[in-house]
């Protein structure tokens, strides 16, 4: 039944597709969908407007017009559907070769300038462990111990073309996509990793779009929940591979 009521409204321009509005509904009214928040059913939304505070780009407002009535009882059937699919999906297992834990030796750039020269120069990896996907490495991966951590974006190794040289030589790689990856699992990692880690410093590079400064406040909700002080600096990269 269609009744006049307070409801969320999106505009579409001004949505990144950040997806921090996501996390911020409690009733899991909002979804990404093709790159843009949408309202995934009327009767999902409480209309008092939760998710505004967590939109930085303002596309969010509550507005009073004709919706379907707010069903709380079918909010409760949506959230727990919701929880049973993802418990459903499991974790990742063990045994998958991506989530194995390695270390190995990176070469050093006193190594690398001693090598003999060839006729057509090969680079090095500065990797010195795996995996480096943000969900696959757990905070008890021995490699995270007294490191400095380099949280980067999926985006800026392509952008980057010496990435390994300028970025990653002496430091843990965490990486991810803070648009399309859940904001809210980022957080609560780092979280545990700053508790039960001393990590000597952070490194962030992210992309120059809207939706990589999300990785900005992940990191920094982060540190509040852990209430630890991590020294830390950023790096913005062009979509041409500069350091902004």
């Amino acid at each position: 039944m269609k009744i006049k009521r307070k409801i969320i409204e999106i505009n579409e321009e001004l949505c990144n597709g950040c997806g921090q509005c996501v996390t911020g509904c409690a009733e899991a009214a909002l979804q990404i969908i093709d790159g843009k928040a949408q309202l995934v059913a009327e009767k999902f939304c409480d209309g008092l407007g939760a998710c505004l505070g967590e939109c930085p780009t303002g596309a969010l407002q509550i507005i009073e017009r004709d919706a379907d009535d707010f069903d709380e009882k079918a909010v409760e059937e949506f959230l727990r559907a919701k929880e049973e699919t993802e418990k459903a999906a499991g974790p990742i297992p063990c045994a998958c070769p991506s989530s194995r834990l390695q270390s190995f030796t990176a070469q050093t750039p006193c190594q690398a300038a001693n090598e003999p020269r060839r006729v057509t120069a090969k680079s090095t990896s500065a990797l010195c462990h795996w995996p480096v996907q943000i969900r696959l490495v757990p905070a008890s991966a021995p490699f995270l111990e007294k490191s400095d951590l380099l949280v980067v974006a999926d985006c800026a190794p392509v952008a980057y073309p010496d990435f390994h040289r300028d970025f990653i030589q002496g430091r843990v790689v965490m990486m991810g996509c803070p648009k399309f990856d859940d904001r809210e699992s980022y957080i609560a990692k780092f979280t545990e990793i700053f508790q039960t880690r001393s990590i000597q410093s952070i490194t962030s590079v992210i992309m120059e779009v809207p939706c990589c400064a999300s990785m900005r406040s992940i990191l920094a909700e982060a540190l509040q929940r852990s209430g630890k002080v991590i020294g830390s600096r950023e790096f913005v990269i062009s979509a041409r591979g500069e350091i902004l």
